[in-house]
């Protein structure tokens, strides 16, 4: 995914008047050129000898990195919406699904529970042969595998369940 990608999509929402697509790419291309900053101020303290051309060149984030700025603003999502369902706010609910829903697309497509379940089983058996066998290192290595296609959560339950803590 490309930023220029992410502005053609803001472009053609506003066009389309889709409010939500306009709100969730302009906060995404925010949260986008934030990183970006940091990016770039990272690399000046740590390695002053860069030209501006090399530093120009440097901040720019590659598509895993963009990835996982979508990874985060999902997550804002779904944490939201857990807080407006605990606080009883069908219609922040609502919206927050929305642009959820929305965000999706920009994601890798996620995996089912039984694909997931699958993936623990395998590390689980893989740890076993070690004699190491926990959560932290089971989460540790399902995590990798699991990344921007899982939602956290899920996964944090299925190898509970899977582990018996």
């Amino acid at each position: 995914m490309k930023i220029e990608d992410i502005k053609k999509d803001l472009m053609e929402a506003q066009k389309a008047q889709n409010e939500i697509a306009v709100s969730v790419l302009r906060m995404l291309l925010s949260s986008i050129i934030n990183k970006q900053k940091d990016k770039r101020l990272y690399i000046a303290a740590h390695e002053s000898d860069l030209t501006q051309v090399d530093l120009d060149r440097r901040e720019k984030l590659d598509d895993n990195e963009i990835l996982e700025v979508i990874i985060a603003e999902a997550k804002k999502r779904r944490d939201s919406i857990f807080s407006f369902e605990e606080g009883s706010r069908p219609d922040l609910v609502e919206r927050e699904q929305k642009e959820l829903d929305f965000l999706k697309k920009y994601l890798p497509v996620e995996l089912t529970e039984a694909e997931i379940r699958k993936i623990v089983e395998d590390v689980i058996a893989k740890l076993e042969t070690t004699g190491q066998k926990n959560i932290g290192l089971v989460m540790k290595e399902v995590i990798p595998q699991t990344k921007g296609r899982a939602d956290g959560y899920l996964v944090g339950k299925i190898v509970k369940e899977m582990i018996g803590e």
